[in-house]
This record gives C-alpha cells, sequence and structure tokens, in this order.
C-alpha cells in the first residue's frame, strides 16, 4: 500500500473540524558543495509561526537554507512538487533529513485538530504517532528565540611580516558610513546594495524581490523611454495599454509557450474573502493577453502591418535569488508586439529593434554590447528564433542578457487565428500574419551599474542621469562677509541658470551648513557626471572648474565658452566610459578552440567564443561539464549565485571564421559556427 494512502487512513473523515489548527510543512534545502548530498530540513509548524531561515540554520548547525526546489522533493520523497509535497511522503525519504517541530505545535493537546493542507485534517496525537519513526531526526524548536549573533573573534597579534586574509578586509580603509563601506573587488554584492541605496537607485520593500525605483533611477528609465519611444514611433509603432490579468484559459491556450513561464506565473485566487471561479493569471508577458484582440481587430490584408507597444510592468515570480534590477519579481519593460503580412518584413524589423537595443545600451549607457541569435535551446518559447544583445560584468567575468527581438513567425498567429485573406485571390489559401515580439527592461539599470561604479558611489553616464551637472560654492569661509557670500551665490546661480537654458540638466548646492568637501562626497556617491566649482578666485578670473566623476580630471572652463564647453566634456565623459568598458570587454572575450583550455579560460573571468556543432545535447554537455575548475574540482553551488557552469549567450553575428574541417570544442562532430559562452547572471 503506497505511503500516501497508509497515511490518509490515520486523518479524519467527514467535514472538516471548525476549531482545527493549520499547519505547514516546508522543506529546505542547506547550502552544500555539489559533490556532497544535501540533508533537507523539513519543518512543521502552525502556519500562523515565522520560521526564519537564519534560526534554521542556526538549530541544525546547517549553511544557509533555502527553500527546496521541485527537483529535491522528486529525488528525496518521490514526490512530484513542492506543492504536491506533504508529511505522508516522509518514509519515501532516500537518505537522511531534519525534522523540525513548532514548539508551539508540540504544545497542543493531543485531542486536537490539526489541518495539514485543504483535504487533510488529522489529530494531534495521531501525527505525533505517525512521526514516531523519525524520532531520531526529530527535534522541538521555539521559532520565537533570537538568532544568536556570532562573537566576534579575538584580534591575532599583528605579524607585520606576513598579512592573511580576514572577512573584514572587504571593508574600505577610509569608508566612513555615509559612503560605501565595502570594496567593489572583495564583496561584489555587499558592494551593489550599498551603491543602489546609499546613491538613492532604489530602496527594498516589504515584498521579496520587489523593490522601489526612486527618483534618480525612474529618471533614468525615462530617459530611455524617450529616446527608445521617438525611435519606434518612426517606424510606425504605436503605444497601448492591455490589462495586467489574463484568464488561465486564454494563457494555457499556447502550450509551448505557458510551459516557458508556468513557473514564474502569479496567479490571483481570491477576491476579499470568497474564492475566484477561474484563478487569473498576472502577465509574465502579453503574448496570450494581446493576440486575441489582434485577430480580432484584422480582418484584411489592408489591416497589415499592426504594430503596438506597451510600456508597463511584468510579475514572474521568480524562486531564484532576487537581485535588484538583474531579477526581481515585477519589473518595467516596453513590450512591443507586431504582426505583418510577410516573413521578410517582420525580420527586418526584428533586426531593426535590436539595432535600437544596442544603441540603449552603447549611446546612452555606454555599456558595450555583442549582437547575436539565440541557440534552440535557449530562444524564447513559442518563437522561431531570438535575437538578444549580450553584456558583460567585469567584475565578475559574468555575461548578462540585454535585451531581445524574438521572431514569432506564424507559431501565435495559428494559435489565436489571426489569418487575413490571401491578396492573390479568394481562390488562394489564407495567409497567418507573421509577428514579432521584443523587449527592453529595468535591468538596463543594474548592467549600467554594475558595469561603471566604483568604491566612491554611482558613476552615472551623462546621458540618462537625473541630473548632469551639480554647481557648488567654494571659498566661502568664516572671513567671508555676507555681501562676498551673496555675490558668490548669485554668480553661481547664474552659471546654474545658463545651463539650464543650453539643456544642460544642471543645480546648484547652496546650503552653506556643509563643507564643500563634504558636497563633493555626497555628490559622487550620488554619481552626479560633473561637479562645477566657482569660489572668488574663480569669479575674479572669468572661468569655472569642472572635475569628472568617472576619473576626477580636471578641466578650466572660461565663463563666456560655457554653454558649448560643458556639452562637449559630458560627451567625453561618455566616450571615456564606453572605451574603458569595452576594452575590458574585448580583452576578456576569447576564442577558445580546444577542450582543455575552455574552463581555464573561463576561470579567468572570460567569455568563450568556440566552434560548435549546434546539438542541444552537447550544449548541455559544456554547461555540466564547465562547472568545474581546470584542476578538475567541482565549484561549489551558491543558489544566491547565477549557476557556475557556462551557458550559450549568444551566435554573435559578427563571427570568426571557421576553418575547414574545424571541430566543435566538446564532441566529435563538425563546427558550424562559433558560440559565445559564459557564466552568466
Amino acid at each position: 500500500m503506497p505511503v500516501e494512502e497508509t497515511f490518509a487512513k490515520l486523518c479524519l473523515s467527514g467535514a472538516p473540524p471548525s476549531d482545527s489548527h493549520a499547519v505547514k510543512s516546508l522543506v529546505f534545502k542547506p547550502k552544500t558543495a555539489k559533490t556532497a548530498t544535501p540533508i533537507p530540513i523539513v519543518v512543521v509548524a502552525l502556519q500562523s509561526t515565522t520560521t526564519p531561515s537564519p534560526l534554521i540554520a542556526q538549530v541544525t548547525s546547517l549553511k544557509d537554507p533555502r527553500l527546496a526546489r521541485d527537483e529535491l522533493f522528486k529525488t528525496f520523497f518521490n514526490c512530484n512538487s513542492a506543492k504536491e509535497f506533504t508529511l505522508a511522503y516522509l518514509p519515501n525519504a532516500t537518505s537522511e533529513f531534519k525534522l523540525l517541530m513548532d514548539s508551539n505545535l508540540a504544545q497542543l493537546d493531543g485531542s486536537s485538530d490539526l489541518q495539514l493542507n485543504d483535504t487533510l485534517f488529522i489529530k494531534k496525537s495521531e501525527l505525533c504517532k505517525y512521526l514516531t519513526p523519525f524520532e531520531s531526526s526529530r527535534q522541538v524548536v521555539d521559532f520565537s528565540q533570537e538568532v544568536k549573533k556570532e562573537e566576534p573573534k579575538k584580534k591575532a597579534p599583528k605579524d607585520k611580516k606576513s598579512a592573511t586574509t580576514t572577512p573584514s578586509q572587504s571593508a574600505l580603509d577610509d569608508a566612513k558610513l555615509i559612503g560605501i563601506t565595502v570594496d567593489k573587488s572583495k564583496d561584489f554584492p555587499g558592494w551593489y546594495s550599498q551603491v543602489l541605496t546609499k546613491g538613492e537607485m532604489m530602496d527594498y520593500y516589504d515584498v521579496s524581490g520587489c523593490y522601489i525605483l526612486r527618483p534618480p533611477s525612474y529618471a533614468i528609465w525615462e530617459n530611455i523611454q524617450r529616446w527608445f519611444d521617438e525611435r519606434i514611433k518612426g517606424l510606425g509603432v504605436q503605444n497601448a495599454y492591455f490589462p495586467m490579468f489574463v484568464s488561465s484559459r486564454v494563457l494555457e491556450k499556447e502550450k509551448d509557450h505557458v510551459e516557458g513561464f508556468a513557473p514564474e506565473v502569479a496567479w490571483v485566487t481570491k477576491a476579499g474573502s470568497s474564492d475566484l471561479e477561474e484563478p487569473i493569471a498576472i502577465r509574465p508577458t502579453s503574448e496570450t493577453v494581446m493576440y486575441p484582440y489582434y485577430s480580432k481587430w484584422i480582418q484584411s490584408h489592408r489591416d497589415l502591418p499592426l504594430k503596438l507597444n506597451q510600456w508597463n510592468s511584468v510579475v514572474r515570480w521568480e524562486f531564484k535569488h532576487p537581485q535588484p534590477f538583474l531579477r526581481t519579481r515585477e519589473f518595467l519593460w516596453q513590450e512591443g508586439h507586431t504582426a505583418f503580412l510577410t516573413s521578410e518584413e517582420a525580420q527586418e524589423e526584428v533586426l531593426q529593434i535590436l539595432d535600437y537595443y544596442a544603441g540603449v545600451y552603447e549611446e546612452l549607457l555606454a555599456v558595450p554590447v555583442i549582437k547575436g541569435k539565440k541557440t534552440e535551446k535557449e530562444k524564447f518559447a513559442g518563437g522561431d528564433f531570438t535575437t538578444t544583445v549580450e553584456g558583460y560584468i567585469p567584475q565578475t567575468g559574468r555575461g548578462i542578457q540585454g535585451a531581445t527581438s524574438h521572431h514569432l513567425g506564424q507559431n501565435f498567429s495559428k494559435m489565436f487565428n489571426l489569418s487575413v485573406e490571401n491578396p492573390k485571390g479568394k481562390d488562394e489559401p489564407r495567409v497567418f500574419a507573421y509577428q514579432n515580439s521584443w523587449g527592453l527592461s529595468t535591468r538596463v539599470i543594474g548592467v549600467m551599474v554594475m558595469v561603471h561604479s566604483d568604491n566612491k558611489g554611482l558613476v552615472i553616464p551623462p546621458r540618462v542621469s537625473q541630473f548632469q551637472a551639480v554647481v557648488i560654492p567654494v571659498g566661502i569661509t568664516k572671513k567671508t562677509n555676507d555681501e562676498q557670500r551673496q555675490h558668490i551665490h548669485d554668480s553661481a546661480k547664474d552659471v546654474e541658470s545658463r545651463l539650464k537654458k543650453a539643456g544642460i540638466r544642471a543645480f546648484g548646492d547652496y546650503n552653506d551648513n556643509y563643507t564643500p568637501g563634504w558636497k563633493f562626497s555626497q555628490y559622487e556617491l550620488k554619481g552626479i557626471p560633473i561637479r562645477i566649482e566657482l569660489g572668488p578666485k574663480d569669479i575674479e578670473q572669468g572661468h569655472v572648474t569642472v572635475v569628472r566623476r568617472n576619473d576626477s580630471r580636471k578641466y578650466t572652463v572660461k565663463l563666456e565658452e560655457l554653454e558649448d564647453r560643458i556639452p562637449e566634456i559630458l560627451d567625453e565623459f561618455h566616450d571615456a566610459l564606453f572605451n574603458k568598458a569595452k576594452e575590458l570587454f574585448d580583452t576578456h572575450r576569447v576564442i577558445v578552440n580546444e577542450w582543455e583550455g575552455f574552463v581555464p579560460a573561463l576561470n579567468k573571468k572570460n567569455v568563450i567564443l568556440a566552434p560548435w556543432c549546434g546539438v542541444m545535447e552537447c550544449e548541455e554537455d559544456i554547461k555540466d561539464s564547465s562547472a568545474k575548475k581546470d584542476d578538475g574540482e567541482e565549484l561549489e553551488q551558491d543558489d544566491k549565485s547565477p549557476s557556475m557552469g557556462a551557458k550559450s549567450l549568444c551566435i554573435p553575428f559578427d563571427q570568426p571564421d571557421l576553418k575547414t574541417g574545424q571541430k566543435c570544442v566538446k564532441c566529435d562532430r563538425d563546427a558550424i559556427n562559433y558560440c559565445m559562452f559564459g557564466r552568466s547572471y
């Protein structure tokens, strides 16, 4: 008899008790080296009890436990998914596990009724009997206790001859609490979080994986939006808005498409206290939302092309470790959806949009990208092919997908019956429309920050920065009288006014409560591209001092040349950022023809151009095999970071010459092209 049936016999039958206590069963997976077998942690607690993972780590002495994914349930408990799991599956365990019981649950009377899920109810006494075989693994835990803080280690005597590495070495020697306190090169995640929050780009929200975009970051998005919107409207694209909700009936109409997003779809199942008759999904993307109406609106080939774009937000309920801007549960984006009569028209637009995406990165954000085509494995679910722009994060050596433009072919038009009468005549078969979809999200902001910013704070390219220049009066001392102070301030305000009239996004800081040095540091932290200093000597000599944020380079600009020279300095600033980032990308994009050199090159923070056969099984083998060090030892997997194996990033449009008879980098098949591989976000 299956264990599930055995367990069911212990449960109550009939109507559920009205005074039952709701109980949750959670399974956590600790952080474990890839070569080791993880020890699952099963937590049985009252629904009202908070079960913080740091406390679970403390009582089990296991590292960084996270809610387990479906793969663990299949491997350890022969259960298809986390959603399906109940305590009935415990006897299926294939290896040891730890069982933590909530002390509040343990203290309930044996006659108490427990609600395990919507259909299973059991007496507390019966549950305890059922768990008796697992007594050696069971531990009663008071989840209200505080997590113990690690006692600081005693400092060892300083040895001038040798320097040992300690965790505190990631702290900057001269860091003040108001500024960045960790080194980008030593604690990249900690640095990234501080740069965003202290630079006032974002703040954390009380829903995990969701973030508040503060004015400086939203202004960047607005500048990108204006640039891109102008160009797509030049192609005849119009902006529209569709509802964020989609019925399960419509969402599930296109199976291949849905399977690609199914794990990330968030569902609305209640309105107030009432269950909805049909669950409603929050859009992860809008193909299935929009295309039923495309088929309604397009009645003739004369209605084509139809080109619509939305500026909206979507929700993808990621279970991976969220990262601001890069991997969030709700994010802003644009999504274009177009329909054409011919494949040629559609494919032409795909590449035109991709050029615009490259322009966003290179012309606005000063971030170099590689244009290419995704492999069949990595393409958009339900599409014919996907084109992409791929970036590179120098500090981690990882690639990152920047934006994608998809040719959907006729796959969706056939599913949604988006067809028109053949222009050649009624006797010819009807023509299904050729469709595209393309999207760019606020991920661009995270990429920009990671590539350019430094240990002083944000570095924001001037073409997207909320403010491009700050004017700061200097040289005001205790000896400065009120008349002199007013003259300096008035002169600075005149510079600010002239810059604004010239189209420069400038502001002035005339607060005398803070020293100029404090202001310099504050605006470096916030990434203002240039600061303009004006003091008594500058006024007397008829110039201002301009300091560039990225490298502290100083310029002396005559007041009469202000309107002409400042835009030039801003352009020079942009070019300097781009050239530095491009040099790092170019020197860390290496060609590797033989497998023996693949992993060593990868471990040197490179992305790799390698000859490849185009076979999906080989692509998967490359990813699995490259999750090892060049000495053969496997890297420790970390749920907080991306996969350590190299995935295919794209097949670049700009291809190295493929030698006659060139074999695939991993297998014995002939190579058909060079593919770019890398560890990736």
